[in-house]
């Protein structure tokens, strides 16, 4: 229990710091990620560009979505929501940019062939999904204590 709740932080940690610092750049844009998109969603990345009010409201709903989700992560409130909606989001990412042989790196830090940090961070919200540890170590405790004594109470 007590890594899941570990893992559950440091994602939480990771996807909150990741909203604040696009929050807090005036400057930044997904327009970068978008145009170098080359996965399945590349043909709805190239919409999103084309258009500079859909690309606005992607940019707000990604830092927003990405600071929201870390919050819940973080403080275990709705966690397990927060974890299913950070398991799509990153998988989005994901299928905007698969690892091929013959994909151009936009990382720095190593190689990859299909499977990369950001698919395994998909994946391990979807299993952290199944695993409510906020129940325990969270803010999610106290309102499943509420829900069964209210439901006790019937």
């Amino acid at each position: 229990m007590f890594f899941l709740v570990l893992l559950r932080l440091l994602i939480g940690w990771h996807i909150f710091y990741e909203g604040m610092v696009k929050l807090l750049d005036p400057q930044w844009s997904s327009l970068g990620f978008l145009r170098q998109s080359n996965g399945p969603l590349s043909g709805f990345a190239q919409w999103i560009i084309s258009n500079s009010s859909v690309l606005s409201i992607t940019d707000f709903l990604n830092i927003w979505g990405l600071i929201c989700i870390g919050l819940g992560l973080l403080t275990g409130l709705f966690a397990q929501v927060a974890s299913i909606a950070g398991s799509l989001l990153i998988f989005i990412y994901y299928l905007n940019y698969i690892p091929f042989i013959d994909t151009p790196t936009i990382l720095s830090d190593g190689s990859y062939l299909l499977v990369n940090k950001t698919l395994i961070e998909a994946v391990t919200l979807g299993v952290l999904a199944l695993f409510p540890t906020s129940r325990i170590y969270g803010l999610d405790h106290f309102l499943y204590k509420n829900k069964n004594l209210n439901d006790g109470n019937k």
